[in-house]
């Protein structure tokens, strides 16, 4: 069973159109222990698959002179 399935999903209107190239801020929800926080990840969109229920980006950004990627479905 699909999570997509179990939970309703509905587009969020504030998110705008992005494409390749373009540099995008993504907050992460991050828990440490009890707490719990925001954690932006800026960096520049390589690839972008769009479907109508599993679609997915990947962002890269360098970090600490090293290249991170980070895919988000």
């Amino acid at each position: 069973m699909e999570a997509r399935e179990l939970v309703s999903v509905e587009e969020n209107s504030k998110i705008e159109e992005f494409r390749t190239g373009d540099t995008v801020r993504v907050g992460i929800k991050v828990r440490e222990g009890e707490r719990e926080r925001i954690q932006d990840f800026q960096g520049v969109v390589i690839r972008n698959r769009k479907g109508d229920s599993d679609g997915s980006f990947t962002v890269r950004r360098v970090s600490f002179e090293g290249g991170v990627k980070r895919t988000f479905h």
